[in-house]
């Protein structure tokens, strides 16, 4: 099936939270700062070592995940991908003067990086179908694995959320169908991360297990 229906309404859905809330997290549907950074240190534990590494951010938004680590020292080599064009411009914009960040709009134009990593991309569902979105999500967990060398990482709500507090136009998925889904298609070396107080979890593929 197509995607493309997913693709233009979450690029409504972004846009719209952006133009009204600006480059803070609500601009990209976070509650909080706090919470999206703790995201980002869930979300790059996929990176072990110290030195130097190139991310591809899968849904980037205006380039929160690039300002994080630049303030953490880290050395890398980032490109982000993202579909709301005045995201991409302001993020352009911010990181004009560097020449380690780039900005897509294309995933043709993303390129094969040592990790990709993507938060909150699969969260918003809308009014689609949920076993629909479900064929998205694995849709584009397959297509991170092409962009990655070394691992992939993505977050998403989690089933096991209070019931009355579960939304109709969220996706909640269930953790051991993603963590069995890259265990068998991905790598052997997975780890699914639930105990950091958020009601999602977090799933680290390193595929260097397979070499």
């Amino acid at each position: 099936m197509s995607f493309e229906p997913f693709v233009d309404a979450a690029r409504r859905y972004y846009t719209d939270a952006f133009l009204r809330h600006g480059a803070v997290a609500a601009g990209v549907d976070w509650s909080d700062p706090a919470s999206q950074n703790l995201r980002f240190e869930q979300l790059m534990r996929i990176v072990d070592h110290g030195g130097v590494f190139s991310v591809n951010d899968y849904g980037c938004g205006y380039g929160a995940l690039a300002e994080w680590l630049a303030s953490h020292d880290r050395t890398f080599r980032y490109c982000g991908f993202d579909v709301s064009l005045p995201m991409l411009e302001h993020a352009r914009r911010a990181f004009s003067g560097r020449e380690d960040v780039a900005f897509v709009d294309r995933l043709d134009a993303l390129p094969v990086s040592d990790y990709t990593v993507a938060s909150g991309v699969f969260n918003v569902k809308q009014d689609a179908d949920s076993t629909e979105w479900t064929e998205y999500v694995v849709d584009t967990i397959r297509e991170m694995r092409v962009h990655s060398e070394a691992g992939l990482a993505f977050n998403m709500l989690t089933s096991y959320s209070d019931p009355e507090r579960m939304r109709a136009d969220l996706y909640y998925a269930d953790p051991g169908f993603v963590f069995d889904l890259c265990k068998r298609e991905l790598s052997r070396n997975v780890a699914l991360l639930h105990d950091y107080g958020l009601w999602e979890f977090t799933i680290l593929v390193r595929l260097e297990s397979l070499l």
